[in-house]
Formats: structure tokens, sequence, C-alpha cells
């Protein structure tokens, strides 16, 4: 197997990127947070989430505070193991150029 087959494709968008990078340093982040952290519009943020979601990488809590809603995101431990492979496929994949020259 290529190390190229190790990249996710769910991984190459930045938006996707950005939110699984956020949610495996932290417990939980808010919408909000991320949506401030990545700089996207609620729609761009609520459509990438949908696709980490249904791919079981993350899981979505939502919550009362008062009366307002509050959704936090956490990543779901699919959701590490296929990002640390992403990452250790594209470390590899730098390595190995890095050798060749």
């Amino acid at each position: 197997m290529s190390i190229i087959e190790n990249i996710n494709k769910t991984f190459d968008n930045r938006v996707r990127l950005g939110i699984m990078a956020a949610l495996m340093v932290n417990e939980s982040v808010d919408f909000n947070t991320l949506k401030e952290l990545l700089a996207v519009t609620d729609g761009n943020l609520a459509s990438h989430i949908k696709a980490l979601e249904k791919m079981d990488y993350i899981l979505i809590q939502k919550q009362f505070i008062g009366k307002k809603t509050n959704t936090k995101y956490s990543v779901t431990k699919l959701g590490k193991m296929a990002f640390k492979k992403h990452i250790k496929a594209l470390e590899q994949l730098i390595t190995q150029q890095k050798k060749s020259k």
C-alpha cells in the first residue's frame, strides 16, 4: 500500500481539516468558537460538520443554556484514528520527498 492511499479524502478540505485539528486538541468546541477560529459562515461550517458527522468522525452534543441552544462538538475514537492516520501519511510523504532530493 502506498503512503498516498492513507491520505483521507474527507480531510482534503481546509475547513474539515481545521475542525478536526481543533477537536483533536480540545475535549469539545462549540459552534461559534469553530466559526470564529476558521472564519467561515454558519452554513459553510454546518455543511462540513454534517460531512464529518456522517463519517462518524465527530459527535454532536446539544444542550440549552437558558433559552439558547449550545451545540458542542467532540472527536470520536474513529475520528481520532482516521485523523492520526491522515497526518502520519502526510508526514511520511514529506519525509519521503526530503529523502528523494
